[in-house]
């Protein structure tokens, strides 16, 4: 006997799964009469109408439990049951199948043999759309484990989603659990799986957590796996998502995506790439954050200690542009493999515009991207926080052009960026911030970065030689470090 928790069991024996709406179905329908009136069928199942096939005694299922169950992706379709179990299928309608799956010759039957040999069959109403996770969270089990929460009639959804603090501040999508179903297409991972301990209440996270902020977020199921990658990156203690959270410094998690898979799932590395527009920018770091806010507990005005915030801080991600990048891509630089798909969390604040519509030669660019980054948090501040570049086409091609490469440039900017010790000092320009005097010595020289503090992303639309620096914060131990994690599935 074959069946599950709810639905009646099928005997041993052959059991078609049929619709009315399906032409293959209905020419196949004197071949069922034929059969079942010879004993050579259990039952007929049908998917849309329990009168049909005519004439039949007829196994309603409707409810498409039953076709749910067997997995049936194509109607019509024969499954023989031996000793509870599956033993065989064939799919569609080809006579030469039929007769060799049933063991009994249909082409000696003239009737059928007049039929056309061959018809594929239609799609299983089990595969219609939003079908499969309607069917997985009626028959499915208890795949989900997060606490429902039930409406009142007169509640209106998306107001109540406000009034409970699912929310950034902008509209969410409820996260029925049909819709979580459909997220969690999105990934291999199981439901139950942990996915990162969440700071700042250290809750843990399932795959089914996630899903369903994705859901909230607006995301698509394909974007799952990086936004599975980028919440395992922000709960990493290199990232310190808890600091961040809780410092009043204006920054907040900032997602660059890399290869094969930001192209895919439809990420914009063009015109107005740190802007609004595209789906898959403007959600996938909104999922990270209401991970943060909604698993985590991080809350603006709890422990979000923002003084200004920025508006990333709703969501912050983008792709680089690799296919026209005279360069190595970011992820490539720190250590992913050529043609895997990875994302770098940096810890940054809103984008800052750097304008040079005149610079022809490299080192004139140079120059002019190390003043920009000169006001790095303060003119004044140094090696404490790190930057991140988005370089324009425009002026990539400058360097492109000259032969620079990411290094060359890195090199030339640090080597410009060696500010004399008497600019820096308290008090210096008029200005009373600044380093103490005692750890500037006269006549020295002293970086505004660390070695590894400032990197590159080329990304941006063709038209406008502009690029734009995203500030980092407090870096080291005591702040946040730059992470890159390959994405899975």
């Amino acid at each position: 006997m074959f069946g599950g928790v709810g639905m009646t069991v099928l005997t041993d024996g052959v059991h078609a799964f049929v619709k009315r709406d399906c032409p293959t179905c209905v020419l196949v329908a004197p071949v069922l009469t034929y059969l079942a009136q010879r004993g050579a069928l259990a039952s007929v199942a049908s998917q849309d109408d329990p009168t049909f096939p005519d004439g039949l005694t007829v196994r309603d299922d409707t409810s498409l439990e039953l076709s749910y169950r067997l997995d049936i992706d194509t109607v019509p379709t024969l499954v023989r049951i031996e000793g509870g179990k599956e033993s065989g299928r064939t799919v569609g309608w080809s006579i030469e199948h039929w007769t060799k799956f049933l063991s009994r010759d249909l082409r000696a039957e003239p009737a059928i043999a007049a039929l056309a040999p061959y018809r594929p069959g239609c799609g299983s109403k089990t595969y219609d759309p939003g079908m499969p996770e309607k069917l997985a969270v009626r028959f499915g089990g208890s795949v989900l484990h997060a606490r429902r929460v039930e409406l009142a009639t007169a509640e209106d959804e998306m107001e109540a989603m406000f009034d409970r603090g699912w929310s950034d501040g902008l509209p969410v999508i409820p996260p029925t659990p049909e819709r979580v179903m459909r997220m969690l297409a999105g990934t291999t991972r199981p439901p139950d799986e942990i996915v990162a301990i969440v700071p700042p209440d250290l809750v843990e996270c399932t795959v089914e957590k996630v899903a369903i902020n994705a859901v909230l977020a607006g995301c698509k199921p394909e974007y799952m796996p990086v936004v599975l990658a980028a919440v395992e990156a922000a709960c990493t203690t290199q990232f310190n998502g808890h600091g961040l959270l809780a410092t009043t410094y204006f920054s907040g998690p900032v997602l660059i995506v890399n290869g094969p898979l930001a192209k895919a799932i439809g990420m914009n590395s063009g015109v107005n790439v740190l802007g609004q527009g595209n789906r898959a920018n403007s959600t996938i770091g909104r999922a990270l954050q209401l991970v943060i806010r909604n698993v985590g507990g991080g809350l603006p005005g709890g422990v979000d200690r923002a003084a200004l915030g920025n508006p990333g801080k709703v969501g912050f991600s983008f792709a680089e542009d690799e296919e026209n990048s005279p360069w190595t891509s970011l992820a490539t630089e720190r250590g992913i493999p050529e043609g895997k798909s990875a994302v770098t969390l940096f810890a940054g604040e809103g984008p800052r515009g750097v304008v040079d519509q005149m610079s022809r030669t490299p080192e004139s660019l140079a120059r002019t991207f190390a003043a920009c980054l000169r006001t790095n948090a303060h003119p004044k501040a140094i090696l404490g926080m790190d930057a991140s570049m988005v370089i324009g086409p425009e002026h990539a091609r400058t360097f492109r052009e000259a032969g620079w490469d990411k290094a060359r440039l890195r090199t030339e900017i640090m080597e410009l960026l060696q500010i004399p010790s008497e600019e820096l000092v308290r008090g210096a320009g008029g200005i009373a911030e600044g380093i103490p005097e005692a750890i500037a010595k006269p006549g020295t020289k002293l970086p505004k970065f660390r070695p590894n503090g400032l990197w590159f992303v080329q990304c941006g639309g063709g038209a406008g030689m502009f690029s734009s620096i995203i500030s980092g914060w407090v870096n080291g131990s005591t702040g946040s470090e730059m992470i890159t994690k390959e994405i899975g599935t």
